[in-house]
């Protein structure tokens, strides 16, 4: 009886560890795609010589990383 508790109390740690860990790698993934996605903005900003859009993109980067 006591080795079906603990085998289940294993289980449910190791369902919420992988829950954890998928939701910090999302977290990181999104961090990622909006990072790639200030740097697009950035580049087309210094293309069209925007200095206000290259700087409020330069902050909203700082504020991603």
């Amino acid at each position: 009886m006591e080795n079906n508790v603990s085998n289940e109390v294993n289980r449910v740690e190791t369902n919420i560890s992988d829950e954890i860990l998928a939701e910090l790698f999302l977290e990181q993934m999104l961090c990622e795609y909006k990072k790639i996605q200030i740097l697009r903005k950035i580049d087309q900003s210094l293309q069209n010589r925007d200095k206000a859009a290259f700087l409020r993109f330069t902050e909203e980067l700082k504020s991603v990383s």
